[in-house]
C-alpha cells in the first residue's frame, strides 16, 4: 500500500485559516500538478459547495496570486459537507462523500477542544481506516493538557498517523538553517561551547494582536511562538547530526537536545505588555498576559554547556523581523589590537522580512596602519523570494502530509520536551513590565544580556 492518502478532508471550511492559508496553498498544488485527489469542506454555516468555491475564490484574490488554470483544477476537485462536528451524520455523509477512498488525510483546521471529539467520530464513522489526521498548533496548553489530548488521538490512531502541524517549519529559511549546518564542513569544529558566546534569536512583530484579542488571552506569547516556533529553531540550531535526513533521524535528534534544555526559572524570564493591549477588544481590563517575553536558556549538554541562548519574540515592536546571531568569541588581542577585534565573529539568519544567511568578519581598513573595519558577508540572500518560486510552508506541510512524509510534522517526545521547558513559567508567570509600542520591549530585558553584551532592549539585532 503506497503512503500517499487519497482524499483530503479539511475542517473548518468556513475559518480564518482556511481562508488565509489553505486554500491558497491548494491552488499552487493545483496549479503544479500536485492536487491529484479530491478535497472535501467540512464546516458548519449552511453552506454549499457553491459557497465554498466562492470562499476559495475570495482567498486565494486576498493572500495568494490567482491562477485561472489552477483554480480550475481546485474548483473540480472540490465537495463539501455541512453539519455539526458533534453530530454523527454529519461524518456518515463525509463518508459518502469520500466515495471509497482508503486513505484520507483528516486537517483538522478547527479549535483543539475538538480534536478529541473529530477524530473519535471518525473513527466511529470508519473514515480513519489507514487514514491520517492532520492537527493544528496549539497541542495543548501546557504539559499535562498536550499529553491528555494525545492520550486522546492515540485512541483512535497510532502515532505514525498524527501530523502535527508548526507552519514554521516548512518555511524555506528555516529549512536553510538545518542545510547550512550540516551541508557545510567549516562549521562543525567551531559549532560548539569551545567556540560559541550565545545564540540570540528574535521574533519582532511590529503589529498587535489584530483583532484576536480573544484567542491571545488564552495564549499570550510564550504559547503562541516561543513553546513551538521559536523552540523548533533551536532545536534544529543545536541538534546532533542526524543520521539522514529522511525518516525519523531529524526528529530523533530534536528531541534528544530538547529534553536537555533545562526547565524555565522566574529568573530566566522577563514578560512585558504593550501599553494600549488591555484596550483591545475581548481583552480584560486587568490582564496580566505577556505580550513579549525574553527568555535565557541553557543546554546541558558537552557541546553547549555554558552557552546561553538567549529568545525574544513580542508584539508592537519597533519593526518585523525574524533573526537569529550565533555569536563567537573575540580573537586574542595579540597580533593586532585594535578596538576591532572586539566586534568578533558571527554567523547570522534572518528568516523574515528578507531571507539571507551571512557571516560577520572583520578586515583591514585602507590605508596606513593595521586597523580593522568590521564586515558582513552575504552567503545568501533572497529579497524577492525569486517570484515565488519557493514552496509556501502550508503548501508544502500539505504536500508532506498527503505524501506520509512526517519529517517537518512535531513528534508527541519532541512536543512534550517544549512544553517541559516553558511549563514552569506558564504555570507561575513571572510579573510582567509595561513597554511602549515601537519600542524593543521593557528595558529590565537587557539584564539578561547583561554579562555577555549584544542585544539590548532597546536594539535590533541587525542594529547592534
Amino acid at each position: 500500500m503506497s503512503d500517499r492518502a487519497d482524499a483530503l478532508v479539511f475542517f473548518g471550511a468556513s475559518g480564518d485559516l482556511a481562508y488565509k492559508k489553505i486554500f491558497p496553498a491548494l491552488q499552487e498544488m493545483a496549479k503544479k500538478g500536485n492536487l491529484d485527489f479530491p478535497v472535501v469542506g467540512v464546516g458548519r454555516s449552511g453552506w454549499t459547495v457553491e459557497n465554498l468555491r466562492a470562499r476559495a475564490k475570495e482567498s486565494i484574490a486576498t493572500h495568494g496570486t490567482f491562477d485561472e488554470r489552477g483554480f480550475e483544477i481546485l474548483c473540480k476537485s472540490l465537495a463539501y459537507v455541512d453539519g455539526d462536528y458533534n453530530s454523527a451524520e454529519t461524518f456518515e455523509k463525509l463518508k459518502g462523500e469520500l466515495k471509497g477512498a482508503t486513505q484520507p488525510a483528516h486537517y483538522l483546521a478547527i479549535p483543539p477542544s475538538m480534536f478529541g471529539p473529530v477524530t473519535s467520530l471518525l473513527k466511529n464513522a470508519d473514515c480513519l481506516e489507514n487514514g491520517r489526521v492532520v492537527v493544528e498548533k496549539p497541542f495543548g496548553r501546557d504539559l499535562d493538557s498536550a499529553r491528555n489530548l494525545n492520550s486522546i488521538l492515540r485512541s483512535a490512531l497510532p502515532e505514525e498517523s498524527i501530523y502535527r502541524i508548526d507552519h514554521f517549519l516548512g518555511k524555506e529559511a528555516v529549512q536553510n538553517i538545518l542545510y547550512f549546518r550540516f551541508a557545510n564542513m567549516f562549521l562543525e569544529p567551531i559549532w560548539n561551547h569551545n567556540y560559541v558566546k550565545s545564540v540570540q534569536i528574535t521574533m519582532a512583530e511590529s503589529f498587535g494582536i489584530t483583532g484576536r484579542g480573544s484567542m491571545y488571552e488564552e495564549t499570550g506569547v510564550i504559547r503562541d511562538v516561543i513553546q513551538n516556533h521559536l523552540l523548533q529553531i533551536i532545536s534544529y540550531l543545536a541538534m546532533e547530526p542526524p543520521s539522514s535526513s529522511y525518516g525519523e533521524g531529524i526528529r530523533d535528534e530534536q528531541a534528544k537536545v530538547l529534553r536537555t534544555v533545562r526547565p524555565l526559572r522566574s529568573c530566566d524570564v522577563v514578560r512585558g505588555q504593550y501599553r494600549g493591549y488591555r484596550d483591545e477588544e475581548h481583552v480584560a481590563k486587568d490582564s496580566t498576559i505577556g505580550t513579549y517575553a525574553a527568555l535565557r536558556l541553557y543546554i546541558d549538554s558537552w557541546r553547549w554547556h555554558g552557552v546561553p541562548f538567549i529568545v525574544r519574540a513580542g508584539k508592537c515592536l519597533k519593526k518585523t523581523l525574524t533573526e537569529v546571531t550565533i555569536e563567537f568569541y573575540d580573537a586574542p588581542q595579540v597580533v593586532f589590537r585594535d578596538s576591532a577585534t572586539k566586534h568578533g565573529n558571527y554567523v547570522k539568519f534572518q528568516l523574515e522580512p528578507e531571507v539571507s544567511i551571512a557571516i560577520g568578519a572583520l578586515a583591514k581598513k585602507p590605508g596606513e596602519g593595521m586597523q580593522g573595519v568590521p564586515l558582513e558577508l552575504s552567503v545568501t540572500s533572497d529579497k524577492t523570494n525569486r517570484h515565488g518560486q519557493h514552496l509556501g510552508a502550508y503548501e508544502r506541510l500539505l504536500g508532506d502530509a498527503i505524501a506520509g512524509d512526517s519529517t517537518l510534522f512535531a513528534r508527541q517526545d519532541v512536543v512534550e520536551a517544549a512544553w517541559n521547558i516553558v511549563d514552569p513559567v506558564i504555570k507561575d508567570p513571572p510579573e510582567f513590565y509595561e513597554y511602549d509600542p515601537g519600542s524593543w520591549g521593557p528595558k529590565e530585558a537587557e539584564t539578561l544580556v547583561a554579562d555577555i553584551g549584544g542585544f539590548s532592549g532597546k536594539q535590533s539585532p541587525t542594529e547592534a
